[in-house]
């Protein structure tokens, strides 16, 4: 099993989504998150004063899928993100060593 992070543009949630759900993605969990990478924030005008947004605000995604749907879901996810701009968010993939299903009791893929 993989766990895949994904952090993106949070307009960009429905269209991920989505796209996941024709892929064979069951569930996910979505976070608010804000942070900077090379985007690095930007400057606002607010009431006529100016002020710096240092973390941008962003979802995160935190997807368990067997490991022969990973990479697609990566794909997936990267395709279906993507604007071409800066700050288009990052993809993570970790291994997972056991999941449990509490309602059931059933364990790993069962679980998912």
């Amino acid at each position: 099993m993989n766990l895949i992070i994904a952090v993106i543009k949070p307009f960009k949630l429905d269209e991920v989504r989505s796209a996941l759900m024709d892929v064979g993605v069951r569930g996910m969990m979505v976070s608010e998150v804000k942070g900077f990478g090379t985007q690095s924030g930007h400057t606002e005008v607010y009431r006529g004063a100016e002020y710096v947004v240092q973390f941008v605000p962003k979802l995160r995604l935190e997807i368990v899928v067997p490991d022969d749907l990973a990479e697609q879901v990566v794909t997936t996810i990267a395709r279906t993100a993507g604007t071409n701009k800066i700050g288009d968010g990052k993809i993570f993939t970790l291994d997972v060593a056991g999941a449990l299903r509490v309602r059931t009791g059933e364990t790993n893929d069962d679980a998912l």
